[in-house]
């Protein structure tokens, strides 16, 4: 594989430069869509984030060009390659999600993205009849032409993925280290099988660790992935119910086997079920209920960043006056351009100048707060 072949099919520059965008510092998937959509490429929008982040009197560095070198190279040494934002393989689902991922690195079929994917997760100490389970439900999706979604975890997770591979089917796993890195060691073997028969997806570049942060970003693109996620076994509070709640927000299926009320690892998909998941005993009864998801999901990407209007000029447009506005508690950015009474672009300038700056922080449902 060429390194053109790891920085996909766009201009070479730009793709460095849109590795250096993501990777500089205070920059996520809505800041980065915000600057590609004002600047319209990622070589003006690194050239402005010093200006940007100045204007709220802080001095910045975007990452230098030779991580963003330094780490397509890792890439190409794990036989691995970028899928950016705008590409026809990037998976529609995950594109209509809440602030995708900009960059993902994959090794492995990205076609299998295309077919009806269903999420199967649960609990890392899983019962021997759960796990049996799991690896059977998973083997009969695989076999009726769906791909089979999981994070490559302990449990239930990994018969999951052995399931669907048994059967000749796909799976795609997505993983919280980089693509080079196996977690748990055990699973080594399955994961590059999954990279030689299925796809591998890391959002984090080659080399990093798979730290206790990066796990809620893995199961958000679990969920985003797949028209439904059904969650086989799971204790209360447990990262599978988290990959559930999001695909719920998500507009997605959410799907639940009901176990014994005298085993704590049933009580997470028994609430789940009382809370409104669909209680499913077979293979027959997901195939069931996702043939009527029809998948028209379209990129929200662009479509959902501001209209920077007369904004054009970064030097002379000025923030709104949100100082005083903004707090540690999380606030819809519709209320803020309500109470500045600022043009919503204005706001949304000055945001992106606060969070640049490290003193905004994002949160879910396009919510804001001070960092």
């Amino acid at each position: 594989m060429s390194g053109g072949q790891a920085l996909a099919a766009i201009d070479r520059e730009e793709a460095l430069a849109r590795i250096r965008l993501l990777r500089s510092p205070n920059v996520g998937p809505v800041t980065y869509a915000q600057l590609l959509a004002r600047f319209g490429d990622a070589r003006r929008a690194v050239e402005a984030l010093p200006e940007i982040a100045g204007r709220s009197g802080k001095r910045y560095r975007p990452a230098p060009e030779q991580v963003a070198l330094d780490e397509a190279r890792a890439v190409r040494r794990a036989g691995a390659r970028y899928l950016f934002h705008d590409a026809p393989e990037y998976p529609a689902l995950l594109a209509a999600s809440e602030a995708p991922p900009p960059i993902l690195i994959v090794r492995g079929d990205a076609a299998f993205l295309a077919a009806p994917c269903v999420a199967l997760v649960g609990a890392r100490n899983a019962s021997a009849a759960a796990v049996r389970l799991a690896r059977m439900l998973a083997g009969e999706l695989a076999d009726a032409g769906m791909t089979v979604v999981s994070g490559l975890a302990r449990g239930i997770d990994g018969a999951a993925h052995h399931g669907a591979l048994g059967a000749g089917g796909a799976t795609v796993g997505v993983i919280a280290s980089g693509i080079d890195v196996t977690y748990p060691p055990e699973h080594a073997e399955l994961q590059e099988r999954i990279a030689l028969d299925g796809l591998l997806i890391a959002e984090q570049p080659p080399g990093t660790e798979p730290l206790a942060r990066h796990f809620p970003s893995r199961n958000r693109i679990i969920a985003g992935l797949s028209s439904g996620t059904l969650v086989v076994e799971a204790a209360p509070r447990s990262g599978s119910l988290i990959t559930a709640r999001l695909a719920g927000e998500m507009g997605r299926e959410v799907m639940a086997i009901p176990g014994s009320p005298l085993d704590p690892r049933s009580h997470g998909c028994n609430q789940l079920i009382r809370d409104g998941a669909i209680l499913v005993q077979r293979a027959e009864d997901v195939i069931e209920l996702l043939s009527g998801f029809d998948g028209s999901a379209r990129s929200t990407f662009r479509e959902a960043m501001p209209d920077w209007g007369d904004c054009e000029d970064i030097s002379e447009a000025e923030p709104a006056p949100l100082a005083d506005l903004l707090t540690t508690a999380p606030v819809p950015v519709d209320e803020l351009i309500r109470q500045s009474g600022a043009s919503p672009a204005a706001v949304q300038l000055a945001l992106l100048e606060l969070e640049i700056a490290g003193a905004l922080v994002r949160h879910a449902g396009g919510r804001v707060s001070r960092a």
